[in-house]
């Protein structure tokens, strides 16, 4: 009786050794999922180094001559410069780092050809990464408004990024599915391209949780612009034409 008994207490222990740390094994694999969505890649805010800005060329008045007496019926064709945009573009360099929380680097890699995004928003408050997705035409249409864009504009945000073809890519580790969102894409040698998700500098309009409204270029290293130079990035950005005071953009960038 006392040896079965003595074997019970036996088994009965080696349960429990088998119980605690099978315990300790989950806590483990709960803490190691829990630090790698915390430690999930996001953008950062880049250092701006200015090179050039410019403005259109104000075309001279164009000529003409009649003589007296007769009626002339023109038709005016003409080109104006809007207010109500402005762009950017430009190279991406950095390197990839890794790096505790006070930034100092334990190893880091450069990077020769850059991949990635580039993004600009209003909001001088940090942006919801965890939260990212298309932004929706409410957020749109409030953006219009509060850029003071009149409706029968035709370079509204609303009418400006009016498709939604754009290839797919990430923000962080959040997947933005191809074609879902409203893009554009711009020009290359001041002629449009055709929407494909195959066309280069597309610019994608994203929201994050806290319906910040958020413009995403994709970078394409080194490619022929607008202007038949090559850039790294191309984007256009609302403007409020009515405001002395020029609107104030945050820049980030993720390099993948």
């Amino acid at each position: 009786m006392n040896n079965k008994l003595l074997g019970w207490t036996v088994n009965i222990g080696k349960q429990e050794i088998l119980a605690r740390n099978i315990f300790i094994l989950l806590l483990v694999i709960m803490l190691g999922l829990t630090i790698l969505s915390g430690a999930a890649a996001i953008p950062v805010g880049p250092s701006i180094i200015y090179n050039s800005t410019s403005n259109a060329t104000p075309r001279p008045a164009a000529a003409i001559t009649t003589a007296g007496g007769t009626f002339t019926t023109l038709i005016l064709n003409t080109t104006g410069q809007t207010y109500r945009w402005k762009a950017y573009v430009g190279n991406v360099s950095g390197k990839l780092t890794l790096a505790d929380a006070t930034n100092k680097s334990i190893f880091d890699w450069s990077v020769t050809s850059v991949t990635g995004e580039v993004y600009a928003t209003r909001s001088n408050a940090a942006i919801d990464w965890t939260t990212i997705n298309c932004s929706d035409s409410t957020l749109i249409n409030n953006e219009d408004l509060f850029m003071n864009m009149s409706l029968i504009s035709p370079d509204t945000i609303n009418k400006t990024f009016n498709n939604t073809i754009h290839k797919s890519f990430y923000v962080g580790t959040t997947i933005i599915q191809n074609s879902t969102c409203r893009a554009i894409a711009t020009y290359v040698n001041g002629v449009p391209q055709a929407s494909t998700e195959n066309a280069v500098f597309q610019e994608i309009l994203l929201k994050d949780g806290l319906s910040n409204l958020i413009y995403t270029t994709l970078v394409n290293a080194s490619t022929i612009g607008y202007n038949n130079q090559r850039y790294d990035f191309q984007m256009i950005l609302a403007e409020n034409e009515y405001n002395p005071t020029p609107t104030t953009y945050y820049l980030y960038v993720e390099l993948i």
